[in-house]
């Protein structure tokens, strides 16, 4: 069962007030089923409206940030926990150790390098967490193509793309990480 959700997610708003009301809802729908939110620690974008959602409902919300971002006032302080560390590596290790799995919401660079991240770690056997990405409205759809490209042209194995969880909704990418396994370590030799 998922205890907690690292969810990655753009710092912006984007183009479409939808993105802020689904990662709202997101939000708002983890805490509802008592699944902690686990997340870059940023008060702005997508990031500020999914933190709001759980933290409106009640819900664990763990802001993970660096030093930098804290000192560019980036960050909100009124999360259940906020770990602040020195770089941007630590902040995405010490994400993964305090999560069962990963879901990329709608993003940008950030969003895609950290899901990026984590889907590698797993693929070479760092971490046995689930990762996956919420396609709702078909965001992560021309990404997601491009993918099955690089697949077919033999730079990445179909066992790759098969392993990660793509779903449209919440319920049904919840359901497919607990499929998956819900991973409990990071294996990088961290306690």
């Amino acid at each position: 069962m998922i205890k907690r959700l690292t969810c990655f997610t753009g710092s912006t708003t984007g183009n479409d007030p939808k993105w802020v009301d689904l990662a709202h809802a997101v939000g708002a729908d983890l805490a509802g089923r008592g699944i902690g939110v686990v997340y870059g620690g940023g008060g702005s974008g997508l990031m500020g409206a999914l933190a709001q959602g759980a933290l409106e409902r009640g819900g664990e919300v763990i802001g993970v940030i660096p030093e930098f971002m804290i000192d560019r006032e980036w960050g909100r302080g009124d999360l259940t926990e906020v770990h602040v560390v020195a770089s941007m590596h630590e902040r995405k290790a010490l994400m993964a150790d305090l999560t069962s799995a990963f879901l990329a919401l709608p993003g940008g660079m950030g969003t895609l390098e950290e899901i990026f991240e984590v889907w590698t770690w797993r693929q070479i056997g760092l971490l046995d967490k689930p990762v996956g990405f919420l396609d709702a409205d078909g965001f992560w759809t021309p990404l997601l193509d491009s993918l099955h490209g690089i697949a077919d042209a033999g730079f990445m194995s179909a066992a790759s793309l098969a392993e990660i969880v793509v779903e449209a909704d919440l319920d049904s990418a919840l359901a497919s990480l607990e499929a998956r396994g819900s991973g409990t370590r990071m294996l990088t030799g961290r306690t």
